[in-house]
């Protein structure tokens, strides 16, 4: 299937946003609070120029997805890029074209493609900055056989989504590493 099927299969971003169950107030938080900076109005015009539109690999349950995807939403609605969302675990035909790694289904994935279907950029799952946050928070968990690995792990989870939520440089990495696929 070709990138044009999957984008007009896939949902306009606000269903999917309607119909998530997991992490949407943290979605609709960073939507609220997150701006494109004034200064990048130029870009943002070179961008609307191109006509592109972009599909998103997402799930709900996804905190990576639910920092990611507002940023984009913003810089989309500025730069006029038309944004449909594409569920991971029931499109894996798509999914497993857009690997991390050559392996790992990572998500959100961000493919930005022209009139035609062509794909012009993908961008994903994480800014470099927030990668690295990642895992040097994974490089302090006890070994999984560890009695005390669940315990930690959903701990660090659980300050994922926190930080997430209030670490407005991380949403500016995003934004930022957005911009330099495009």
């Amino acid at each position: 299937m070709n990138l044009n099927n999957w984008f007009e299969k896939a949902i306009p971003a606000q269903d999917y946003i309607d119909s998530m169950k997991m992490n949407k107030e943290g979605l609709e938080h960073i939507y609220k609070t997150f701006a494109p900076p004034e200064e990048d109005e130029a870009f943002i015009n070179k961008t609307q120029e191109k006509q592109l539109r972009a599909i998103v690999l997402t799930e709900d349950w996804c905190g990576d997805a639910m920092l990611n995807i507002p940023i984009l939403l913003k810089f989309a609605e500025k730069a006029t890029i038309e944004t449909r969302m594409v569920l991971r675990d029931q499109n894996l035909e798509l999914m497993d074209q857009y690997l991390t790694n050559g392996k790992s289904r990572s998500i959100p994935i961000f493919i930005f493609i022209d009139k035609e279907g062509n794909e012009v950029a993908k961008w994903g799952p994480r800014a470099a900055e927030v990668q690295q946050f990642v895992d040097e928070s994974r490089s302090s968990l006890p070994p999984q056989d560890a009695d005390e690995y669940k315990e930690k792990a959903e701990a660090m989870y659980a300050s994922f989504q926190e930080t997430y939520q209030s670490n407005q440089d991380f949403w500016n990495y995003v934004y930022q590493s957005i911009k330099a696929v495009l």
